[in-house]
């Protein structure tokens, strides 16, 4: 089968062909023809087997004679809205979009968070036909008022079962509500649960289901493997397999973003061309390193689960996940990133004892045992060179400092005490006494401490604390050397008692008339 036998427009078929493809795949095949019948469908395929192209060519198809040339906005209405779960993932069909519709007059944009939202306003106040956007940014263009989705004729849910995992639900059902009911609904996912089942009964009409692998199934082209190797031991085993297999092009995965720094600034120390990419990262920075890393600028790309989905990397041939994700689908869409287009890849897994269960779990979904692999005898650690030198000759240095007898500390009056050697018995010997010893020695007399007891400290000098006697608080000590009360003084014709006098006998007292 070609793709001229499947009723595409001369323009897209042109734009195929010079991308370099000439037959479908099974999920094009399948899905193009049952798209253009403008049918709801659920489309479920192996990830890196063409599954964008096989909506954006009939959705351009469809779009193409309501396509204009003309510069109004109001000729270029939102009429077909992609929805992704990562920023990744809508780049990549954005530029899916761009690439096969480049010779259709039909505008495209794609609107994500992690950016400044104006530019993305200018775009979509000039006109496009078609929105790949990721839910949340979107909503702050409808709250913005700077989209009208009235006029959507298709909606495509890309990768719907990460939207339900990251929690999108709620702004999905909110999005849901602003389309008109008349639009076809697409699904494309590589996996899909039960609970997109449910989720594609709500606003969906009669949905055909494709599939053409079996549900969480990986890809055919990839080959796993897996090591068993203790935690601590797992940063020197990736710097050897790196090193012995030469690996021009790896991408790993952690689980937390900030081991994936970690990991990232730990091989670059070691003289490896690495970067991260995680949620934390700026967008700028993120595409940045996803650019470096497929120009080959960057040979190692450390990722968290946030680059499982939508990174299209040409002959990526490894993956090797230094942790193993919590779920057992993750699994597959991280090792999904290599062996794509017929070409073949590897999977190799860091496994370290906690993590079996883990491993158990993936290999239940894959249905086939992951082959164990012994950890090669090698050399090196994860610490720096020389780091073993300085920690030796700091420990030499150590011996050397000047110590008590029998307990290695300092010694506290400064006097050069140093520690004697064993006998054949093992005791100690006694350390050399000092000049000063001797000299009390030869004369007989001996040295006692100076003892104070609390009658030989000399009485403190008037205004200063007498440390001897009990505390007294300093109000109560002023209180007591209030002087006795005068008598009452004449005051403008009243009688009136000084203040002091009244804190002193703590009574009321009235003012006579």
């Amino acid at each position: 089968m070609s793709f001229a036998s499947l009723n595409l427009v001369p323009e897209l078929l042109r734009a195929v062909e010079e991308s370099g493809y000439t037959e479908p795949t099974p999920i094009q095949a399948q899905a193009i023809p049952v798209i253009l019948a403008r049918l709801d469908i659920m489309g479920c395929a192996q990830t890196g087997t063409g599954k964008t192209a096989s909506f954006t060519l009939p959705m351009l198809n469809l779009l193409a004679p309501q396509a204009s040339t003309s510069t109004s906005p109001a000729r270029h209405p939102v009429r077909a809205l992609v929805l992704t779960p990562t920023r990744e993932l809508a780049a990549q069909v954005e530029e899916s979009v761009r690439t096969y519709g480049k010779y259709l007059p039909l505008r495209a944009a794609v609107v994500y968070g992690g950016i400044d939202i104006k530019p993305q306003i200018k775009a979509l106040q000039a006109g496009v036909e078609i929105v790949v956007a990721t839910p949340g940014r979107l909503l702050d263009h409808v709250e913005s008022k700077s989209i009208n989705l009235s006029h959507v004729q298709i909606l495509v849910l890309d990768e719907a079962d990460r939207m339900l995992d990251m929690g999108f639900m709620p702004a999905i059902n909110r999005i849901l509500a602003l389309l008109p009911p008349g639009r076809q609904n697409l699904l494309f996912s590589a996996t899909f649960s039960e609970d997109i089942k449910r989720l594609a009964n709500q606003f969906m009409r009669n949905p055909t289901m494709i599939e053409v692998a079996r549900r969480n199934a990986p890809a055919e082209l990839v080959t796993h493997q897996a090591y068993e190797v203790p935690a601590e031991r797992k940063y020197a085993l990736l710097a050897h397999l790196i090193r012995s297999r030469d690996m021009q092009q790896v991408l790993i995965f952690t689980r937390r973003k900030i081991d994936a720094d970690q990991l990232a600034r730990k091989l670059a120390r070691d003289g490896f061309a690495a970067t991260a990419i995680h949620s934390d990262r700026s967008q700028l920075e993120r595409t940045q390193a996803l650019d470096e890393f497929k120009q080959g600028k960057v040979k190692i790309l450390v990722a968290t689960e946030v680059a499982a989905r939508g990174l299209d990397i040409d002959q990526l041939p490894f993956v090797i996940n230094y942790e193993l994700p919590n779920t057992p689908e993750d699994y597959v869409h991280r090792i999904g990133r290599t062996g794509r287009a017929g070409t073949p890849g590897e999977a190799i897994s860091l496994v370290s004892p906690d993590e079996m269960e883990y491993l158990a779990n993936i290999e239940k979904l894959l249905k086939r045992q992951i082959p164990r692999l012994v950890a090669p005898e090698f050399e090196g650690t994860s610490e720096r060179k020389g780091d073993k030198d300085f920690r030796a000759h700091r420990a030499s240095k150590a011996l050397s400092t000047p110590t008590d007898s029998g307990h290695g500390r300092p010694s506290s009056d400064g006097a050069s005490r140093r520690v004697g050697k064993q006998d054949a018995d093992g005791n100690r010997e006694l350390r050399r006494p000092s000049p000063r010893d001797r000299e009390d020695r030869d004369s007989g007399r001996t040295r006692t401490p100076t003892q104070y007891t609390p009658q030989s400290v000399p009485p403190p000098p008037p205004g200063h604390f007498d440390f001897t006697k009990p505390y007294e608080s300093s109000a109560k000590t002023a209180a007591n050397h209030i002087p006795v009360s005068k008598p009452a003084v004449l005051h403008r014709g009243k009688s009136v008692r000084p203040t002091a006098a009244l804190l002193r006998t703590r009574t009321p007292e009235t003012t006579e008339e």
